[in-house]
């Protein structure tokens, strides 16, 4: 090696751990290059670029999308199909093709725009009750304390409850003008026994509906509650911030995505409740508690005025398809602006 010219290098241990960290490297790129180069060398074709023909999935894409129309798309067809006809179950051989009559009909109707007017007022003022009370008995239950567990059980119960059951029990047991136990506990204050459901009819309906709904939004909100960051909880009470400041600029920004959601779905179920107005107030004292669930339901069921209650659900659908867009629209922002989690 003299004669040549070369030199001996003393090889180190670190050198030669180099090395060996440089060539497992090495192969672990070759590795993860290889597992995602397919067989032949071929380009991946990322699921979402394959053609229908050809996606693998496509007869069961092709059988989720048969099943929705036939649940959902085919029947309202048939009801609009109805809802041209002049078609009364009580008079067969009366029924004939009357193009959009009876959606003329539906506006000359005396209940129509009362019954508008009460569905919006009892889903607001439900709605708004089942928001604040969701977020306070999730305030409540997120604390910790030895029987927050079975609270939580048994303040979740209401919902589980049936609408008819909850609606009776509520008329029979708690609002009676005799038996009642709201009137039981306003008596021992000197306040004469009120008849609830004929008297105040509207505030019934919304107090049992909002019973039922609270434990839904409770369930979500705490939700919300439960993933906040601890950390930041606390950097904001170390910096000074009373319980009120820290839900107004950490909690409740946190909290409106879960809100959204919450009182998006409580108002869609609190607008189509009709059991606790059929088996309570029957739509009375005169049109005090009539709605649009319960116009359709006394027109299809009471009436069997087949071709307007068609008119009147194709309408109702009309109506609502606006309204749910702009508030999913609303939803969705709120996600993307990087509110929701």
């Amino acid at each position: 090696r003299a004669a040549c010219g070369t030199v001996d290098v003393p090889v180190t241990a670190s050198d030669s751990t180099t090395s060996v960290l440089r060539q497992e490297a090495r192969r672990a790129r070759g590795a993860s290059g290889s597992s995602r180069r397919p067989r032949g060398g071929a380009p991946e074709i990322s699921p979402d670029e394959v053609s229908f023909g050809k996606h693998p999935l496509r007869v069961f894409i092709v059988i989720a999308m048969g099943a929705i129309i036939a649940i959902t798309q085919i029947p309202f067809l048939i009801t609009i199909w109805f809802s041209l006809q002049r078609w009364n179950l009580t008079q067969p051989n009366n029924r004939g093709f009357v193009w959009f009559e009876n959606y003329a009909t539906v506006f000359t109707i005396g209940a129509f725009w009362p019954a508008v007017l009460n569905s919006i007022v009892i889903t607001v003022v439900a709605l708004a009750i089942v928001l604040g009370g969701g977020l306070a008995l999730a305030a409540m239950v997120n604390a910790k304390f030895p029987t927050r567990g079975i609270a939580r059980t048994l303040l979740f119960i209401p919902f589980l409850v049936p609408a008819s059951a909850s609606a009776l029990m509520w008329k029979n047991s708690m609002l009676h003008p005799t038996f009642g136990l709201v009137n039981g506990v306003l008596s021992v204050f000197g306040i004469p026994a009120i008849d609830w459901t004929s008297q105040h009819p509207l505030l019934s309906v919304i107090v049992v509906s909002a019973w039922q709904w609270a434990p839904f939004a409770m369930v979500i909100l705490l939700a919300g509650l439960q993933s906040q960051n601890e950390s930041v909880l606390e950097a904001a009470r170390l910096d000074g911030a009373n319980r009120m400041q820290v839900f107004r600029h950490i909690t409740l920004p946190h909290m409106r995505p879960y809100i959204e959601i919450s009182g998006l779905l409580s108002a869609i179920f609190i607008s189509q409740l009709i059991d606790p107005i059929v088996l309570m107030t029957q739509g009375g004292p005169g049109t005090a508690t009539t709605t649009i669930p319960y116009l359709l339901y006394n027109t299809a069921f009471r009436g069997f005025d087949v071709g307007l209650s068609s008119a009147m659900g194709v309408l109702i659908v009309l109506f609502t398809i606006p309204i749910a867009t702009i508030v999913l629209r609303l939803f969705s922002r709120s996600f993307s602006s990087g509110g929701g989690r």
